[in-house]
């Protein structure tokens, strides 16, 4: 039974607490030290450790506080040296080659972003259960069996986006940007029919822009493309 937490999802910070019943963890630590104290009803020394996607400080704010509070935190080589932090709660780890923290085995995998070497996560537990997490990537090469909960960033529509554009809303330069670092509703929807849903209990759509999605929209198509229930944090 893995439980999930939101404490934040936007580009203004990232933060989510992940427990399986014996091991919570943290994905990214991208809001205030208080925040996360807050969100965690101040049970942070519970935390068995915090992963790390990549450096911008939407995903990383806290990380200061963090390893102070005597939380390992992981992440690639690249991220630690971009985020310039190095003491013995800094651990970095590599893609393809698992490890374990608590009761996890976690496998860190390369994605797609304009930072020095982004990762993506798949956490197996002790049970069975599969949670891949993965964000600020507009596309996730690869494929994986016997998910059963899916962390992915949902960031913007292409159509949302052109219309923005026309109307002057946003500018035309964002849009290179944005397809090349974030995720759309078009390449998740591809990023789901591609993989094995046998086992999926539940959806969390990460990441959604403030001015280039809609929420009730991509909830709605993706739980008739799917089945699973869909959450937006």
């Amino acid at each position: 039974m893995i439980e999930i937490t939101a404490l934040a999802s936007s580009s203004r910070g990232n933060c989510y607490r992940v427990s399986d019943g014996r091991t919570p963890i943290l994905l990214e630590c991208g809001i205030s030290y208080k925040e996360i104290q807050l969100g965690l009803d101040f049970q942070v020394s519970q935390i068995e450790g915090c992963v790390i996607t990549h450096e911008h400080q939407d995903h990383c704010k806290a990380i200061k506080e963090i390893t102070r509070a005597g939380i390992d935190c992981y992440m690639s080589a690249g991220t630690a040296k971009a985020i310039g932090q190095s003491n013995h709660r800094i651990k970095t780890v590599q893609a393809k080659q698992g490890f374990t923290l608590g009761t996890w085995t976690i496998l860190p995998f390369d994605v797609q972003h304009d930072v020095s070497e982004p990762y993506g996560f798949l956490l197996a537990n002790e049970a069975g259960d599969k949670l891949l997490f993965a964000t600020d990537t507009y596309y996730i090469r690869y494929r994986f069996n016997g998910l059963t909960h899916i962390l992915v960033e949902c960031n913007y529509s292409l159509d949302i986006l052109d219309e923005n554009i026309l109307e002057g809303r946003v500018p035309q330069v964002m849009r290179k940007r944005l397809m090349r670092s974030h995720m759309s509703l078009e390449n998740f929807k591809e990023f789901l029919r591609a993989n094995d849903l046998s086992k999926l209990e539940e959806i969390w759509m990460l990441h959604l822009s403030d001015s280039n999605s809609d929420e009730e929209r991509f909830k709605r198509e993706i739980m008739e493309l799917t089945g699973s229930p869909v959450y937006v944090p």
